[in-house]
Order: C-alpha cells, then structure tokens, then sequence
C-alpha cells in the first residue's frame, strides 16, 4: 500500500489543554453571578403570541407548509398538493433540475458506474453532462484530491475537537487561507471553489476520523496517497480502510447514499444558511462552513445517529423482534418520555415536506434489504421495518393527530453506514460532504439571481423601559 511522506503524527500540547473550559469551577455560581447563569430568559413563548402578531413560526405556516422564501431551479421537494387552500397529502417525490431521483441513481446502478460526480455536476451546471464533460469533471475533481503540504501541516492541529463536524467547518475557513482570491465572487472563481470542496472534503473528513483514532491510540495516521481516478464514494473508503480493503460493490452501495444525500431543496436548514449567508455576498467558505455547523444539529443532519442509538436501546428492550404488539408498546413508551432518551421522539419518522412517503428511505430501504440479507443481519433489517409499520398508528394514537406520518431517510442511513463499516461519528459528516454539491448550486443561484440580501423581521412583545443609572440599581 502506497503511502504519503506527509504522514501525520500529533501530540496534545499542554498550552491547548489549558484552553478547555472547566464548566464544574466555572459553574460555582456567586450571589453576582446568580442572575448571569439563571436570569436569562428560556421559558418559550406563549403559543397565543404568535397568532396573535401572525407570526410564522419557524417560517413555517399553520398548515405546517414552507413560507415561501424565494425561487429555485434546482430542486422540488414534493410531499403534499394545496387544494383550495388545504394541504393534501401525496406521495413523496424528489427531482434535481427536473430528473427524478429514482432515475438518476437507478441509471448509474445499471450502467455499472458511480453516479455522485454525474448529480454533482448536474446540480452545479443545469445540464447532465455528456461522456467528454463528465470526464473532464472527474479528472479536475481527482486533481484536487492532493492537500497541498502548508495545509497538511496545519489541519492537525485544527482536528483537536470532539466532533468532525467541527472540524470539517474549521478545515473549510482553514482553505480560505490558502486560496490567492478567497473573497473573489465571481461564477468562475465560484466554480473553483466548488470543485476544491467536492474533491477535499471527502478526503479531510475522512483524515479527520484516522487522525483522531490515531491520537487516541498514540500512533501515527498512515493516510494513503490521494488516487485521482477514484471516485468521491471510493476516495472516502480508501482513507478509512486502505486501497485494497473494500470492494466495488460497498463503494457502489455508499455511492448510492451519496447521490441521496446530494441536494434536498432550498427550504432546508442547512441550505437555508449557506443561502442567508451568500445573500451578503461573503465569501464561499464563509458560507459552507455556516452549511456545515447547521447540518450538525440533532434537529437537522445530526439525526442519523439519534436514529442508531435509538434502534440499539429498541433491540436491547424488546425481546419478540416478530412480536409487533411488543414492539408497538416499547414505541409507546419512547413517545410517552418513558424510554430511550426521554425526548419523546421516534427518530427517523415524521418529515417537514414529506406526507405519505419520502422517496429517499423507499430507495435506502430497498439498498439495505439486500446488504443486510448479505451480511446475515436480516433480522435487524426487519425491526427496523416494523418500527416503519407500526410507528405511525403508535404517534397517532398517542398524541391524538390524524396527519399521515412516514419513515424519512435517516431511519435506515445508519444501518446502511454501520453496515459498510463507516463509523458513527462519520454519519453527519457523509452527510456535509455529498450536501456539498446541493449548497453549492444554491450559493451560486443566491449570488447571480436573487441579489438580494436575507432579511426577514421580528415582532417585538416587549415594554418600553426607563434606563436607571448603574448607582441606583
């Protein structure tokens, strides 16, 4: 196996071990300190209030619809249909620039070849590319894959972090530094900026995980020699695992999820953000890193993994895995805050858009009954299809609601990573790398056809107040 001499080893250093907070004495809290630490408002608002000003809560409105913020030639989400002013649920449908999800991925899967740089490129440009432009691609996207020695050098000390999520935002600002033009905005210098973070990320999320493993067991990360002619999926796997060390047909599967992943509409959080943010015209990097640290949150990307635990405490408590009376109890209590972790939610249920079902789960569904059955873990494969089946009866009957209810992709996406040997703190970060292509033709559609600023109001529900000198106080 070919190695790179820009092997990287790293040592904490004392200096940095002093930066970290100690929250047990920071927390002792002083009479002066007490209304610093309990005075800060946190109860929510009175629901009344927000009728009462018309405000859309979460830019959403009372139908649970998307307040509409802008348009788009990149993507539909499609969940439900507005008849004579009602929200009436449909089948889930998911198209990028007009080809339907389905399409894209299931063309690629037949022809035998990965799909991801294809969607990418479609996402970026408008068009499919023909065979002489999609090569094209490929090779510029395999000649960024090398991290130049400056950057190698410094990225390290960036990984310090509990979280590559963290860290992949921090290596986004860190290319920044090493870009001649980083604030240049113009669509060629965009274009550049795209492809540098299609080709690297990957890569340095993947750095990020063996740094990390490397540091804990004090041994130096042996990161292969970046191959031009791999894939994104395959470019992932070898980091992780060595040039030799997983077959085409898991790097086909990861692919797959890639393809997924890639774009999901402009009304996503994460999206949103990197749309927000290139309404200021600020940089690219700027934009994705405030992509990146949205997607993080359990709410948004960060849910695949809550979905994991979730299917090993549902495991661990219910004995009958054929059992659906069982099964159904079990469910009843996580929603009653009675289980797992108290939060009253079923993860990977229930989506924003999507109504009677998400397209993206029916295709990880299929892709994760055939590795499961492979892998000899059809069994697991199958309680996670009763969790689907019975979940949205259980939530019906529970919180009294009559709206249909679906499995969304997270349900099985950690099953499917777990099952291609990609750890869980890589699941949020598979998730930023193949989101990338989708921000990237947002930020692009933000910067040359909106030109407008982001700028939504608040109302405010406070009283006018009279300032008292310090003295008097």
């Amino acid at each position: 196996m070919a190695y790179t001499t820009q092997n990287i080893y790293y040592r904490f250093d004392d200096a940095l071990s002093r930066l970290v907070i100690d929250y047990e004495a920071s927390r002792q809290v002083s009479p002066e300190s007490e209304r610093l630490y309990h005075g800060a408002p946190s109860e929510p608002y009175d629901e009344s209030l927000y009728k009462e000003h018309d405000v859309k809560r979460g830019l959403r409105n009372a139908d649970g619809s998307g307040v509409v913020a802008g348009l788009t030639r990149i993507c539909d989400v499609h969940g439900y249909n507005i008849v004579d002013g009602k929200l009436v649920p449909d089948e889930g449908k998911l198209t990028l620039r007009g080809y339907s999800i389905e399409d894209l991925i299931n063309s690629s899967q037949a022809e035998g070849r990965f799909g991801y740089e294809e969607v990418a490129y479609l996402l970026i440009t408008g068009a499919l590319p023909n065979v002489d432009e999609l090569a094209d691609f490929q090779a510029r996207l395999g000649a960024y894959r090398h991290i130049s020695d400056g950057y190698v050098a410094q990225f390290p000390i960036t990984t310090v972090s509990s979280s590559i999520m963290n860290v992949l935002m921090r290596a986004v600002l860190l290319l920044y530094a090493f870009d001649a033009e980083p604030d240049n905005i113009s669509p060629e210098h965009e274009i550049d900026v795209a492809v540098s973070m299609l080709s690297r990320l990957p890569r340095i999320a993947a750095m990020a995980h063996a740094l990390a493993i490397a540091r804990q067991q004090g041994r130096r990360a042996l990161i292969p020699t970046p191959d031009p002619k791999l894939s994104t999926a395959e470019t992932i796997l070898q980091v992780l695992r060595g040039d030799d060390n997983f077959t085409r047909g898991e790097a086909m599967l990861l692919d797959v999820m890639l393809m997924l992943h890639a774009e999901h509409g402009g009304g996503n959080n994460s999206t949103f953000a990197c749309r927000v943010l290139s309404s200021s015209a600020t940089d690219a990097y700027s934009a994705y890193a405030s992509a990146i640290g949205s997607l993080k949150g359990p709410r948004h990307g960060g849910a695949n993994s809550k979905v994991v635990h979730m299917h090993e405490d549902i495991r661990n408590h219910v004995k009958n895995w054929d059992n659906d009376d069982e099964i159904a109890a079990y469910l009843e209590k996580i929603l009653r805050r009675e289980a797992f972790d108290g939060s009253g939610l079923i993860y990977g249920m229930g989506h924003a858009v999507y109504t009677l079902s998400d397209p993206r789960a029916k295709i990880c569904r299929h892709y994760a009954e055939a590795i499961a059955d492979e892998k000899g873990l059809g069994d697991e494969f199958r309680l996670i299809e009763s969790v689907e089946r019975l979940a949205p009866q259980v939530m019906r009957d529970v919180r009294g609601t009559s709206k249909p209810i679906c499995a969304n992709i997270d349900l099985y996406t950690g099953f499917i990573y777990s099952m291609l040997g990609i750890p869980q703190t890589l699941f949020t970060p598979m998730f930023a790398v193949a989101r990338t292509a989708g921000w990237a033709a947002h930020r692009m559609e933000e910067l040359f056809g909106a030109h407008r600023i982001i700028r939504p109001a608040y109302n405010t529900v406070y009283d006018e107040m009279e300032y008292v000198p310090l003295s008097q106080r």
